[in-house]
């Protein structure tokens, strides 16, 4: 391939490297210049352009993602169309993500214009979540290199996926004069909050003293074969283990289990036992699994229920990043969006109506004071999201601002002006995450207020994501895996997105941020807004003011 700038009457049949902004439209990076691009770019006063010209042999970059993407057919993945050279790849159930880094390794050492990313070996993820992107870096590389790529990963495992199995949990708490019994209750919940991805649940708690005797009678009772057994058990204890002697490990070997491991180099979690009874795990949780704060009991428990059995050796290995405690000197994005008293993950809401709607033509209707259904469509989004549950809702306002805050009137929605809406859509994500009340909440979902087809049920599917993954995720519309609108900012990404500037949204933040992507897909309503008279007509929408 080769690269640079040529006069753009000899750029025909070239790739255009960067997007062009002309009187008549954008033309994007990527597009294949025909004569009609030619003319267009030559009106425009352009007398040079960057291209890039295919060689024998070449490949563009959305083939070339295609191909590698198609040889990771992996099970229980689905793939994105290829789109700007990348596709991405997304879980289809709840479970463990398994990495080879071997292979993935072997794969980016083949051409540095080929990428595989993915995230963390045995991370668990949730439906809908992405997992790993093939991103072609180049506008075309060669085939040659696409084949090799392809090549190592077909019939490999550069990556699997562990769907969780149901299990059936016995959970044996033990008891102090000083713990209270609310504080075993809200264990109980948490735990049960903890099986919820993998459809598992506490069959059967059973409370006894923090004794090595009785713990071991009941874990003999629970497995007892004239019963009901578990698939796992988990033993909350009242004082933390001390010793690989100690009242929770003695107990299972005393009960005739056997005692795996004491102790493991993740922090928190330091403080947990591994054991058997038979065939049936057993794990002593450390005392930091009552908090709903990720811990080394996260990592045994996750892999339990993705069907693997961990030995001490795995745990033993767990030491590179096992250091998870938050400190000062390495912020993570783990708010605490679950409190240990039980505390749901709140959800509030932008819906951004400051827009000029210059496409509805100068001097014409106001395309958000377009009646449907006999609503305005502005204050029927706002009414759809109250309905969806979401508290606070605040409306950033802009382009004939008092219109818009009139016809929202009597409704149970902020609105906030927003006096530099001119300048794109940064400043009013920044107008309304300064918003007193949305900015203290777990996550906003923000949503474009001339979205007509967006209801109820697709913002309450969207919102369920986001609790489910503890409210740190970014959760996404999407159709046919194109990304659409509204989506779920989770609380860590907000300092990000005040920094934002000029006519931008925040999807570089949601990129870049570390975080899950959860694609919730709800069909053709995520690509359908009104920009145009047209539009809101098609829409079923009677044009007003």
């Amino acid at each position: 391939m080769q690269f640079g700038p040529v006069p753009t009457e000899s750029a025909e049949g070239c790739i255009l490297a960067h997007s062009l902004r002309l009187a008549g439209g954008r033309i994007p990076k990527g597009t294949i210049l025909t004569p009609d691009y030619i003319e267009a770019i030559e009106k425009g006063g352009i007398e040079n352009v960057t291209v890039c010209r295919l060689e024998p042999g070449d490949m563009l970059e959305d083939d070339a993602a295609r191909a590698v993407a198609q040889a990771l057919d992996t099970p229980h993945t689905r793939r994105s169309e290829a789109t700007t050279g990348r596709v991405n790849i997304y879980a289809t159930e709840n479970g463990l993500f398994i990495a080879d880094r071997t292979t993935v390794d072997s794969l980016n050492r083949i051409d540095p214009g080929i990428t595989l990313a993915t995230i963390a070996d045995h991370s668990p993820v949730t439906a809908g979540a992405m997992v790993a992107t093939v991103k072609i870096i180049p506008l075309a590389v060669a085939s040659s290199k696409v084949e090799a790529a392809a090549q190592l990963v077909r019939g490999s495992t550069a990556f699997s996926f562990r769907p969780y199995r149901p299990h059936r949990v016995a959970l044996i708490a033990t008891a102090l004069p000083t713990l209270k019994p609310s504080v075993m209750d809200r264990t109980a919940r948490l735990l049960a909050q903890r099986l919820e991805p993998s459809r598992s649940n506490v069959y059967r708690e059973e409370r006894v003293a923090h004794d090595t005797g009785e713990v071991a009678a009941a874990l003999v009772d629970v497995t007892a074969s004239g019963g009901e057994q578990p698939d796992l058990i988990v033993i909350f204890g009242a004082s933390a283990v001390a010793d690989p002697d100690d009242v929770i490990p003695a107990a299972i070997r005393a009960s005739g289990g056997r005692v795996e491991q004491v102790g493991m180099p993740v922090d928190p979690g330091n403080l947990l036992v591994l054991g058997a009874i038979g065939d049936i795990p057993v794990i002593g949780a450390p005392g930091c699994a009552r908090s709903p704060k990720e811990n080394g009991f996260d990592w045994i428990l996750n892999r339990i229920l993705a069907g693997e059995r961990p030995t001490s050796f795995d745990i033993t290995g767990m030491g590179v990043g096992g250091l998870l405690m938050e400190i000062p000197e390495r912020p993570r994005p783990r708010d605490a969006v679950q409190s240990t008293e039980g505390e749901a993950v709140t959800v509030g809401a932008l819906l951004l109506a400051a827009g000029q709607a210059r496409r509805m033509g100068e001097g014409g209707p106001h395309k958000l004071l377009a009646s449907f259904g006999g609503v305005p469509l502005v204050r029927r989004s706002a009414e759809m999201l109250l309905a969806a549950g979401l508290r606070p809702v605040v409306a950033v306002t802009g382009h004939r601002h008092e219109k818009i805050e009139a016809t929202l009137a009597g409704v149970d929605v902020k609105t906030v002006f927003n006096p530099y809406y001119a300048s794109g859509m940064a400043s009013s994500l920044v107008t309304g995450l300064s918003s007193h009340g949305v900015s203290s909440c777990d996550g906003v979902l923000v949503m474009l207020a001339d979205m007509p087809a967006v209801t109820v049920t697709h913002i309450s599917r969207m919102v369920e994501a986001f609790r489910n993954a503890g409210g740190q995720a970014v959760v996404r519309a999407v159709h046919d895996g194109k990304r659409g609108n509204p989506i779920i900012l989770p609380h860590a990404t907000f300092e990000a997105v005040r920094k934002l500037q000029g006519d931008v949204g925040a999807r570089s933040i949601v990129e870049n941020c570390g975080l899950p992507l959860i694609d919730i897909d709800i069909g053709r309503a995520a690509h359908i807004d009104v920009d145009t008279p047209e539009a809101v007509v098609a829409a079923g929408g009677i044009l007003g003011d």
